[in-house]
């Protein structure tokens, strides 16, 4: 036992970094090397199909089974060649990861041999046991039928031997049990409202496109650290752990030169993304120790979601030939940062044979200055009604350990718009002329430094503690989690938009309808919208508790039960504005809604499942023995001093016995309670009643009980405590 711990940290320290060589090629020449892209359909299609899936992926219109077979030719072709011999319909159920079955291009010949065979029904469509995946009741076990079908719009890809086809996953019933199904919707739903809007704009609008970049930050840790520690092994997460004397607090480690090993890691995983068509652009040491981040080049909302998913399968993979553990959980080291995945999310426009990004200002005519504002002013409208939905779309067990502290966003939904948007919308709103008006550009700033150039200064500031904040052309959605997928946030953010459009849209027509010019039309709903939205507008310190009781006030939610934060799914609104915009029915909501309180309550199991056996089987026992060491002293201090002496050199240890006891005990107990609380939890037969019996009495024994054991590990003698310490697993070398 006294050596366990220094063995493994040893072991883990020897490890060295893979020497990864890129190849010959520039990333530009093996860019989406094992993706089905435009280039190869254009090679291994007929003509006439190649159109079609031309003008399914670009304009969506639907898609003809006719051409399946020909296209399921073609991919079947260019695979084989890439020597893949098997495929699989890859899908998004409501897990937060991916699901596949792969299965062989063979086929009885009826000769007694085999043929490779890969057809256009097997393309489109397969049929996954629904019931074995988070269905929320939609599903029984007797009613198993599901099906998975095809999304042209994200290219197939290949992974080893198995040709992967993007797929939804719906029940036998018709209902979306993943998140892929409603995102295609909500997209949908937001470009056609948006599109409709436009038309004040430009007179030829042909398409309007949602576009995502993701920001994925995670930590590194050496396997074999990571797989002496029971706790991030089964949970993702330290469930204890005393802060190391050095953390983040220097400041050091952010933007700091990447470790080799770590460089090594990031190179291995770029290359293999970029084969994958994943625009990889930034990476960088983020700012807790082991803490790092990796986004991409923004893509369309869609296959932005599907390349998140897709790179946190492959980093995971390669994290592991390098020595290392991917940890995707929010806050999987307690006191340091934790890890979000920041949404920036924006609109662009089609028309005249130009792109227009509708978020970006300032515009070239007065008009596109205004079309800049609408889309602001409706954005904030969605994010304004829908707060809290937004909220409870971000919000899991593992992300409601990371929200409010270390420079994440705090667990209340507004948004910061910086002092020129917002004094722009103040005077809209205050002004009795309906005239249009100019925006400024970004500024020069000079430094008297000769050598330096003067720089170009964004019309706004940034705030790291807003959850929602306009950054120049897009708005940066901070609060969603490490862990999870995109496409929850997304769903909500876009349907909440469309809903918003829409509702401009119906009250701008009336006005024009009753008489009135389109431009006064325009300015006098946004006069109305800007007024209704502003209690979401927040510039300041989201940290501070005078925000926390103003957002009470402004009718912002501030919940902090995540449990209770899921019910907002039901709330009339939110089931109106899905409904509206159909995105997902009441059922498929109150399905998700089950998913979600089972899922937590799940979470919190395991982990006090965890914490409780660590306690029982790894803390108190190493806390006992250096106990009966301490003893062994003292006892042996009386047989060489005399009493008085014995008692006065022994003192120190007596305290330390006296400690470990009465921690040890106090462990013990809260185990018990800890097990109590669960027992009395699981008979609550309710799955939304249990979960918030979880949060209000399983969670706060864990703390208290993490509490206990943090201050043992300061005092139990360091080579008897089994576990990596977090000044072991927080710095590579």
């Amino acid at each position: 036992m006294n050596n366990l711990r220094f063995q493994v940290v040893e072991e883990a320290f020897k490890k060295r970094a893979l020497d990864v060589k890129a190849p010959a090629e520039r990333p530009s020449e093996y860019f989406g090397k094992y993706v089905f892209n435009r280039e190869k359909m254009y090679k291994y299609l007929p003509k006439s199909v190649y159109d079609k899936m031309i003008d399914v992926m670009d304009n969506g219109a639907r898609l003809d089974r006719s051409i399946a077979d020909a296209v399921a030719a073609g991919m079947k072709q260019w695979a084989m060649e890439m020597g893949v011999t098997h495929y699989t319909h890859w899908f998004q159920p409501l897990t937060e990861g991916t699901a596949e079955k792969h299965d062989a291009f063979v086929e009885h010949d009826g000769k007694g041999g085999m043929i490779e065979k890969f057809s256009g029904k097997l393309l489109v469509q397969q049929e996954p046991d629904a019931s074995s995946f988070p269905n929320g009741g939609i599903r029984n076990t007797f009613e198993a039928r599901g099906y998975s079908a095809w999304d042209p719009t994200s290219p197939v890809f290949i992974i080893d031997d198995t040709l992967c086809i993007p797929t939804i996953f719906i029940a036998y019933t018709g209902e979306a049990l993943d998140y892929k199904a409603p995102l295609l919707r909500a997209i949908h739903a937001v470009t056609r409202a948006a599109k409709d809007v436009c038309q004040y704009f430009y007179d030829d609008v042909s398409k309007v496109q949602v576009n995502l970049g993701w920001e994925q930050e995670y930590f590194l840790v050496d396997e074999g650290l990571y797989s002496a520690r029971p706790d991030l092994l089964m949970t993702g997460r330290t469930l204890m752990g005393h802060e190391s004397a050095k953390n983040q607090q220097m400041d050091d480690h952010y933007f700091g030169t990447i470790p080799d090993r770590v460089q090594a890691f990031m190179k291995d995983l770029e290359i293999q993304a970029l084969e994958l068509a994943i625009p990889c652009k930034t990476r960088h040491n983020e700012v807790a120790p082991n803490q790092f981040e990796l986004a991409p080049i923004f893509e369309e909302c869609n296959l932005a979601v599907d390349h998140n998913m897709l790179l946190m399968s492959l980093m995971k993979k390669v994290a592991r030939n390098h020595g290392f553990r991917v940890l995707l959980h929010e806050k999987p080291f307690d006191g340091v940062n934790g890890s979000g995945k920041h949404n920036n999310w924006s609109l662009t426009a089609e028309h005249h044979s130009r792109t227009s990004t509708l978020l970006h200002a300032p515009g070239k005519t007065h008009e596109e200055n205004l079309r800049f504002v609408v889309f602001i002013v409706e954005t904030l409208m969605a994010v304004y009604r829908h707060n809290g939905l937004l909220k409870a779309s971000i919000m899991s067990a593992t992300n409601a350990h990371r929200l409010g502290g270390n420079e994440a966003p705090p667990a209340i939904i507004s948004s910061f718009l910086g002092t020129q948007l917002t004094e722009l919308l103040d005077h809209i709103e205050m002004s009795d002329k309906n005239e249009l008006f100019t925006l400024k550009g970004k500024q020069g700033m000079e430094i008297d430094i000769p050598q330096i150039p003067d720089l170009i200064i964004d019309n706004t500031d940034r705030n790291r503690t807003s959850p929602f904040a306009f950054t120049g052309n897009r708005f940066e959605f901070r609060a969603p989690g490490s862990s999870v997928n995109c496409a929850s946030a997304m769903i909500a953010l876009n349907a909440a938009m469309a809903e918003a459009l829409n509702s401009f849209k119906e009250r701008v027509d009336a006005r024009i309808a009753g008489g009135e010019n389109k431009i006064s039309a325009i300015l006098e709903v946004l006069k109305d919208d800007i007024k209704s939205c502003k209690p979401i507008r927040f510039d300041g310190n989201g940290y501070s508790e005078e925000w926390v009781q103003e957002a009470a006030r402004r009718g912002l939610d501030v919940e902090k039960s995540c449990p209770v934060i899921f019910e907002h799914y039901l709330d009339d609104s939110s089931i109106a504005m899905f409904e509206s915009t159909k995105v997902m029915n009441r059922k498929e909501l109150e399905a998700r809604n089950e998913v979600k309180w089972e899922t937590y309550v799940k979470t919190v199991q395991i982990e006090a499942r965890v914490l409780g056996d660590l306690s029982m089987n790894h803390i108190i026992p190493v806390s006992t023995h250096y106990q009966s060491q301490l003893i062994k002293n003292v006892q042996g201090m009386k047989d060489v001093f005399p009493v008085e002496k014995a008692d006065r050199l022994s003192a120190r240890n007596m305290k330390l016995i006296e400690e470990i006891a009465e921690r040890t005990e106090k462990i013990e107990r809260l185990v018990e309670e800890l097990t109590d609380a669960r027992r009395v939890a699981n008979r609550i037969e309710s799955i939304h009643e249990r979960a918030i019996r979880y949060h209000d009495t399983v969670c706060p024994k864990m703390e208290a009980i993490r509490y206990e054991i943090d201050k043992l590990e300061m005092i139990v003698e360091d080579g008897l405590w089994t576990l990596p310490k977090y000044r072991e697993l927080l710095f590579i070398r």
